[in-house]
C-alpha cells in the first residue's frame, strides 16, 4: 500500500512540473490525487491505536500525574483563598481604625460640648434656693428630702446616657430632677418624653 501511495507521489510531482494546457491533464491529476488520499484513508482505518498495559508501573505513574495535578490545583485555590484573607485583614484592620478615629471624635465633642454647656448653665440656670422654696410651702406639706441636682448635672446624665447606651437613652426621672427644668427641656425639644413612659426622658440627638 506505502509502496502505491509513493508510486502517485512520484507521478504527481512529475506531472506538477509538466504545463497542463488542456482539460484532461487537469481531470487526470484530480483523479491521481483522489486515489492518494483514498489509499491513505484506508491504510489509517486498518491502524490499531496502540493500548497501554495497565500494570502496575503504569497505575503508579498516571496517578502520581494525577496527584501532581490535583496538588497543583489545590495550592492556586489555597493561594486564592490566602490573598483574600489578606485582603479581609486589611479591610478589618482599616475599618478598625476609622471606627476608633470616630470615637475619638466623638469622646472630644462629648468633653467639649459638657464644658461649654456647663459654663453656661451656671450663669443662667443655677441650683434653686431651696430656703425661699420652703417660705412659700405650707407647713403642713411634707417637703421632699432628695437633694435637688443643677441643671447642667441632668443634662450630663442625659448626656452620659445618650452616649454611652445610644440604643436605650432614655434616664428614669429621679427626685432629684427639677420638675420646672424637666418642663424646660421638653418645652425647648432638648429633652423628649418615652413614648410609653412618661417617668422616663432622654436627650435629643443632636449630632445624628
Amino acid at each position: 500500500m506505502w509502496k502505491d501511495m509513493e508510486e502517485c507521489q512520484k507521478k504527481l510531482s512529475l506531472v506538477g512540473t509538466e504545463t497542463l494546457t488542456d482539460s484532461n491533464a487537469q481531470l487526470s491529476l484530480l483523479i491521481m490525487q483522489v486515489k492518494c488520499l483514498t489509499a491513505e484513508l484506508s491504510q489509517w482505518q486498518k491502524e490499531n491505536p496502540e493500548i497501554i498495559p495497565l500494570n502496575e508501573e503504569v497505575l503508579v505513574t498516571l496517578g502520581k500525574e494525577e496527584f501532581q495535578k490535583l496538588r497543583h490545583d489545590l495550592e492556586l485555590v489555597l493561594s486564592t483563598i490566602q490573598s483574600k484573607n489578606e485582603k479581609l485583614k486589611e479591610d478589618l484592620e482599616r475599618i478598625f481604625d476609622e471606627l476608633n478615629t470616630k470615637m475619638r471624635d466623638v469622646k472630644e465633642f462629648k468633653e467639649k460640648l459638657l464644658i461649654t454647656l456647663g459654663e453656661f448653665l451656671e450663669d443662667h440656670f443655677p441650683l434653686p434656693d431651696r430656703n425661699v422654696k420652703k417660705k412659700k410651702k405650707k407647713t403642713n406639706i411634707q417637703e421632699s428630702t432628695a437633694q435637688l441636682i443643677t441643671l447642667h448635672e441632668m443634662l450630663e446624665i442625659l448626656l452620659n446616657r445618650l452616649f454611652d447606651v445610644p440604643h436605650d437613652p432614655y434616664v428614669k426621672i429621679s427626685d432629684s430632677f427639677w420638675p420646672p427644668y424637666i418642663e424646660l427641656l421638653l418645652r425647648n425639644g432638648i429633652a423628649l418624653r418615652h413614648p410609653d413612659d412618661p417617668t422616663r426622658i432622654r436627650l435629643e440627638a443632636f449630632h445624628q
